[in-house]
Order: C-alpha cells, then structure tokens, then sequence
C-alpha cells in the first residue's frame, strides 16, 4: 500500500528512557506543549495538508502511539522538533519509523538541527531532511514537492549526489499574524495533561503560549539559529483573540506567555491591556521581561489586566561576570524593577545560571547575597550549558572543561565546568542556593499564601513531596536513576 504523501507525522522526542519519566523533576514541575509542532500541524492544515502530533513528552511511552499511527494512516513523512538533549531520542524514533515503514522518510528540524546544519545529516543516515529555521513555510513546500527537487526549497539540508547541501535561509521569516492559532486540539489530553511550574499560576487548567519570536538582544549564552537576529510579535488584537480562544475552546484559565521578551513593544502590550480590561475573558497571564522595558505605569496596567508574575533574567548578581555575558548588565536598574514589579502587585520569578565561564565560588557566594537582597518570590536556577548556536559555544573548550554529551544537555547537569572549580563543588553549591532560598522566612511566608492563591499547586506539591524532597538534597534531575 502506498504511503500518504500529504500527510506527516511529527513527534516531540521524550529525550531519555520512558521508565525514567515518573522521577523527571522536571516533568513534575512542568510540562509544557509542544507550541512549535502545534503551529506548524496548523499551518500544513491550511494549506490542505494533513499532520497528526505524538508528544512523547507529554506522554512518555508513545513508542506503540507512533507505531499505531504509522500503520493506521502511513504517512510519507515522519517529523521530528529537537532540543539538543531529546536529537538522539529523535534519531532513535526515526530508526523504528523506517522499521515500520521502510519508504518513510524523516525530517528534523528544532534549535539543535538549526545550529549544526549539515553535520546532522553527515553523521546520521536516518535523517532523510533538516529545517532550519522556522518550519511553517518551508515544511509547507516540502511536503507539497512529494520529495522531489528538493533542492529548489528554501530552508532545508538535504543530501544532494555524495554531498550535504545546506540550501539557504528563507529571506524573511512568516508575518506571525497570519499564522492560524496553533493546533492544540491535536495534543492528546490538552490542556489537562500540561502543566505549568507549580506557584506560578492562580488556577487550573493553564497554558503556555507564545506572542513573538527572537529576541532585540545578543547575549553570549543564547542559541540564535531558528530566528537568528530578527525579533517580531503578533498584534494585541491578534493576541487577545488567542487567548479567547483558548479560554472558550478550551477552558484555560491561566497562560504563561513563552516569549523572550514581552514587554519590548510599549503600545502593544497597552492595548493588549486595555482589550483585557475592556472586555475581560476570566484568565490571568505570567510573562517575561527585561529590566529596559518595564515602567512602574505599565507594570499597573498589566497587573490590571491579570498579569499574575513577571520573570526577569538575572542570570548573576555578580556584576563583573554579568558584563561578560549580557547586554546592559545594570544590577541597580535590575532590583529597581523588581521593586516595582512588586510594588504594582505582581510576583517576582528570577532567572538564574550557575556555572557560566568565568564562574567562581566568590561569584556564587555575591550572586546569592544580590538575589536573597531583593523581594523575589520564586526563581529558576538552571545549570549553564553552552548550547550549539550560541555565541559562547564557539570558544567554550578554552574557558573550562565541556563534556558534550548532547541527553545530558538539559541545563540541568553541569556539562561544563569552568576553569578552576569541579563538578563536585559546583553541584554543592547549587544545592546550597536553593536551600538558602527556600529557607528565608519571607520566601516560606509567601508559598504559604498559595495555600488559597494557588491550591492546585499545593495539590501537585503533595503528591510528589518525596521527588521535590530528593532533588532538593541531591539536585539530580531524575531522581535515583
């Protein structure tokens, strides 16, 4: 029987083995859709192309999900959205693909694939096609080719005679109000089975989603290859017509805006605000921001509005080794905002790394006595990784020690180790700046209050009291695996 040439299959990789996944301290604080996929399925339906999703992540052991559908519908194309972490999951899903439909070809695509380009396809014979850069577009026109003159597609790494060819960027990426809004009703248990971090929403069932793509500013630790330089943002009336979306279709209460800068366009999250208040849907939303683009004016806007907590990039409170690493790396200005934030009536989350080159433990020991100075109510420290695409990756074999095992590249594992520390001290201290955290009586007080302000959190805290308990002690991410 003839394989479906309209219709793709994609897949987000789970990234390690699926009987880990009841002790993934990450999957347990969150679980967030797979936001890419769902635009793209959305897009190839408006051109009359057919996509089915299966998130692994979401639901760990899809092995026979992906099989059930590959037999069922036959797809000619298996698509897979990589991290660097979850790439050989894809490569190890795509191998059964092909065991199951020989004729089955496969194209990856995510911000992995983007960075390394050619290399993917050199190294790995089960990747048939890469995307590089956003996918709408360019999966649009490859699935319309029928897999022929693939070359002529803008976008794509293909194999062409004995060689790789790389066949260029898109000239300018796709006007992003003329998306359709993703396709979430393809996710299977959406929105029940996602989940945001626990304390950082009101209410239950919640969301993420995303508003804009790129980002203005060029710190060294961020992968640029999807959108490289460009930085664009739907329309306020775009925006509150995909929140009430989401509100009637699928009954969301909460949405945490996924974008890397918010707030950079003034007027458009006001009359984002304005639209809220004026005709107002019955949800809140969290968002991140910059320091440069947040007013104590604004900030009232958006509190009214049901902005519910504003995440800020720290990233260090020690100010030589911020200006290594970022743009306007003002720690004043940074706790001047904070202070408003709260002032305005909205929760604080930080944003911080550990382990950046050029760490050390003086730096730690400052970062911890600038971030325990302000009136932060939750944070996320992460463990540096220097991601292919980003700056810092090109020379981060001369600033410590890297070992780049792209499973355990998860910002959770301390794969690099910056010249003069150890592995052994850095995960040390990291345990210790979360205990510390967690331990001030002002933080304790306030995670009290989401007893009545977010129970559902509470709920979620409960049931996994022993797995938040041993992440705290070990700071491991999958527990006693």
């Amino acid at each position: 029987m003839a394989l479906a040439t309209n219709r793709i299959l994609l897949v987000h990789p789970l990234g390690y083995r699926p009987e880990a996944a009841g002790r993934d301290i990450s999957r347990l604080a969150s679980i967030m859709p797979p936001l890419g996929l769902a635009s793209i399925a959305a897009w190839l339906e408006k051109q009359g192309l057919v996509a089915d999703i299966v998130d692994c992540y979401a639901h760990p052991d899809s092995d026979q999900r992906i099989l059930d559908v590959l037999r069922s519908e036959r797809p000619a194309w298996i698509g897979f959205s990589c991290t660097t972490s979850s790439f050989l999951d894809g490569v190890r899903l795509a191998k059964l693909a092909k065991s199951e439909l020989p004729q089955i070809r496969a194209v990856f695509g995510g911000p992995h694939v983007s960075a390394l380009k050619e290399k993917v396809l050199t190294d790995y014979p089960e990747v048939d096609v890469a995307v590089v850069g956003e996918g709408e577009e360019t999966m649009a026109e490859l699935l319309a080719s029928g897999g022929e003159n693939l070359a002529s597609i803008s976008g794509l790494v293909v194999r062409e005679g004995d060689g790789v060819l790389f066949t260029g960027y898109r000239e300018q990426g796709i006007e992003l109000d003329a998306l359709p809004f993703p396709a979430y009703e393809k996710l299977a248990g959406y929105p029940h089975v996602y989940q945001l971090p626990i304390f950082n929403y009101p209410k239950a069932p919640n969301t993420s989603c995303i508003s804009s793509r790129g980002c203005p500013y060029a710190c060294s630790y961020c992968d640029r290859s999807v959108f490289r330089r460009t930085f664009r943002y739907n329309s306020a009336d775009y925006l509150y017509e995909h929140l009430r979306t989401l509100r009637e279709r699928f009954g969301v209460r909460h949405v945490n805006f996924y974008d890397d800068q918010f707030t950079f366009n003034r007027k458009r999250v006001e009359d984002f605000c304005r639209l809220m208040v004026d005709k107002p849907l019955g949800l809140t939303f969290n968002c991140a921001v910059r320091a440069e683009h947040v007013d104590l004016e604004l900030l009232r806007q958006m509190q009214g509005a049901g902005c519910w907590m504003a995440s800020l990039g720290i990233e260090t409170g020690d100010p030589e080794l911020l200006a290594k690493h970022r743009q306007n790396p003002d720690l004043d200005m940074l706790g001047d905002r904070i202070r408003l934030i709260k002032q305005a009536g909205i929760r604080v989350k930080g944003l911080l790394m550990m382990g950046l080159p050029g760490e050390t433990e003086a730096s730690i020991r400052k970062s911890m006595d600038y971030v325990f100075s302000l009136p932060i109510d939750d944070f996320n420290l992460s463990k540096f990784t220097p991601f292919p695409g980003s700056p810092i990756y090109e020379t981060i074999h001369e600033q410590g020690h890297f070992e780049e095992d792209w499973e355990k590249m998860d910002c959770m594992h301390f794969q690099f180790v910056p010249a003069g520390m150890t592995r052994e001290r850095l995960e040390e201290l990291f345990t210790l700046y979360y205990k510390t955290h967690f331990q001030r009586p002002q933080v304790l007080l306030s995670y009290l209050t989401m007893l009545w302000k977010s129970p559902d959190s509470w709920r979620r805290f409960a049931l996994n009291l022993g797995s938040f308990l041993r992440f705290a002690r070990s700071s491991r991410r999958l527990g006693d695996s």
